[in-house]
Order: structure tokens, then sequence, then C-alpha cells
């Protein structure tokens, strides 16, 4: 998208010289009734976003009641996440038998199967992603078509700007466990005990233990028209309003290194769930497969409203400040990925930016 910009600007500038032969005095190069056609200032760029939060809806690759193995799985992981709520039953007090005589292991021969839910898909309203106050070199540039209707193009040096997280990421696993006896041979598939009711909420990583989650490179160039009032040669100091629209591209976006190794780790609970070995997505262990994670920003356009005003020093000099608003927000996805098996968790979230950038500079007409 930025390309396609370039070139839309590209082919603008290399039109000018074809506009100044036009007839029409609004789009020629030469000065108008006492004021220059042409402005650029430099200065300060101060940007303050002002949203908030919003949700995380986050997908995973295992489905709504699919039923795995559970393998081999620690005491200690069946008990913590045993549903509080679950009435007792002969495979309850089983394992705490185990646990008494020692044992700290339920073998896979025991252990059985498990139909899991929760996992499919759901919503975090405590958590998500804001981003950070920067400042940067603002530069401005405007056309006159007339001594009070401009055109402007607002930029600025690209900053890195850090995103900071709110709220803990955590998958609401539940599920039917069905112990199985398979130690005697004789009965071909095991005999199954009473079930088990599994549920927890598994935390994945905590966003604000971090003091940056990610952090991006912004682009946000402004396009605007804006009324200037007074009159050049007789007002020194002219206020102006300008509506327009803003094109935001992200790039070079960097995710915290322990936010990323804590979502890795959440990729290879997901393998081992779809590798028919639950209890080891439960104990935590690395599965067999080579997660990978990546973040990403989409392109966004919003209106952008100023209110600024322009002091002259002289015909050439003058100082200028300004306020803009405009209502941009982003979406924002983190993707875990394995090459065997695809995607793996795909949380998006929205990136409410909603800035007000403050401009002060120096500027020179000609």
């Amino acid at each position: 998208m930025n390309k396609t910009l370039m070139c839309i600007a590209t082919s603008s500038l290399m039109s000018l010289p074809a506009l100044s032969h036009a007839d029409s005095p609004y789009f020629s190069l030469k000065d108008g009734d006492g004021f220059k056609r042409f402005s650029v200032s430099v200065g300060a760029l101060y940007v303050k976003p002002t949203g908030k939060a919003q949700p995380f809806n986050i997908n995973t690759a295992v489905a709504e009641g699919e039923k795995v193995k559970v393998g081999d799985i620690s005491i200690d992981s069946v008990k913590k996440n045993m549903d509080p709520d679950m009435d007792p039953n002969f495979s309850s007090e089983f394992i705490k038998i185990i646990e008494k005589l020692g044992g700290t292991t339920l073998p896979a021969s025991l252990s059985g199967s498990a139909t899991v839910t929760g996992l499919e898909s759901w919503e975090l309203p405590q958590a998500g992603l804001e981003a950070d106050d920067v400042a940067t070199l603002g530069i401005m540039t405007n056309y006159f078509f007339t001594d009070n209707i401009s055109f402007e193009i607002k930029a600025g040096l690209p900053p890195k700007v850090d995103i900071q997280g709110k709220g803990q990421i955590y998958a609401p696993f539940s599920a039917i466990a069905t112990p199985s006896i398979d130690l005697i041979e004789q009965i071909p598939g095991g005999i199954d005990l009473p079930p088990i009711s599994m549920k927890n909420n598994l935390p994945i990583t905590d966003l604000s233990a971090h003091d940056t989650a990610a952090t991006a490179r912004a682009w946000t160039p402004a396009f605007e028209f804006q009324y200037h009032f007074g009159k050049t040669g007789v007002n020194k100091f002219r206020p102006y309003v300008g509506a327009g629209l803003m094109y935001a591209y992200f790039n070079e976006l960097e995710i915290n290194k322990g936010i990323e190794s804590d979502l890795i780790n959440a990729g290879h609970m997901m393998i081992n769930i779809k590798e028919n070995n639950a209890g080891a997505a439960l104990d935590g262990k690395p599965s067999s497969g080579n997660p990978k994670v990546k973040l990403e920003a989409d392109d966004a356009f919003a209106p952008v409203v100023t209110a600024g005003f322009t002091y002259d020093f002289n015909d050439r000099w003058f100082a200028v400040g300004s306020v803009s608003y405009t209502h941009l927000s982003t979406d924002a996805t983190i993707n875990i990925s394995d090459e065997k098996y695809g995607n793996l968790i795909n949380a998006k979230t929205k990136i409410e930016i909603n800035p007000i950038l403050a401009y002060a500079g120096i500027g020179m007409r000609f």
C-alpha cells in the first residue's frame, strides 16, 4: 500500500510543471495576490494516543470436543487441573491413593483418554494492547490555492512506537478425562474407570509483566485541506482549521522476547494435544514440533482534523503550531504456527490509537 502512495506522490510532483501553464490562477506556480504558493515547516511532533486496550479474540487448532489420549501425566497436574466442583468418585480417590503411595506420575496405561473443550475459540476482554506516547521530527508542506485555502501534507520521521500490554492471556481449558486400565491384555481397550472432570484457566503469558509488549515503526502521512483566516500582509497572526485523511502503515514489528517464549510454549501445548499427548501439554513439556511466533498489524485509513495558527516574522519566515486528532485504530494479529500442523493459535485484537498530535515548528514560504 505504501508503494502505491509513493507512486501517486511522485506522479503529482511530476505534473506540477504542466499545471504552471494552466489558465486557472489556483494552480499557477506564480505568487498570488500578495501571497506565496508554497510553504514548508519543520518542528517537533508529539503524539499522544488516547485509545484503550481492546479484547483479544483467540482461535486454536484444537477443535471443540476433540478426543485425545492423555499419555503420561504428573499427579500434580491432574490435581491442579481437576474441576473443584466435581463430586469425588473412584477415579479421583484413586489419584489420591497413588500420591499417598509416593507416586508422582499417572502412566499412559492408566490415564486413558480425554474429550477436550474450551480451546477452539474464546475472548479475553481484560487483556489487550495500547500504543505509548512518542515524539519525533515533523515536516509539514502546504500548497495554497488562494490566500485562505491550502492543501497540506503532514509527515514525520517514522518513530519506533512502544506497545504496552494489559492483562493476562490464558486458555479456558476443560475436559472429561476417562482413565482406563490397559494392563490386562485379555480385555481389548482396557477397562474404563469413572470420568474425571478437568477445568482450569491455563496461563499463557502476562502482558502486564513486561515494560513493553512489542515495538513497531509507524509511517503515518496525512493529507488535509485547510482554511486560513485573515490576509497575507495584513495579519501576522493567522489561525486555521483543517480536515483530511491519515494513512497508517506499520513495519519492523518486534514482540517482547519473554512474551514470545511464553507463546512458543503455548504452541508446544497445542502440538502435544494434537499428537495425543494431552498429559505433556498440561505438564508444560516441549513437543516434537517447532512453533514460531509472528506479529502483524494491518494498514489503516482514518479521518483527521486540525486547529492551528501561523505567525509571520516577515513575508518568508513564520512560526507554526497546531493540534490534530485522528480516529485511528489498526487490527493486530499474533499467529503461532508449526511447519507440520500449520496455524496453532491465532490471536486478534484491535489497537485503538486515536492520537492527539501536537506540533510546533519554523517554516518558510516561497
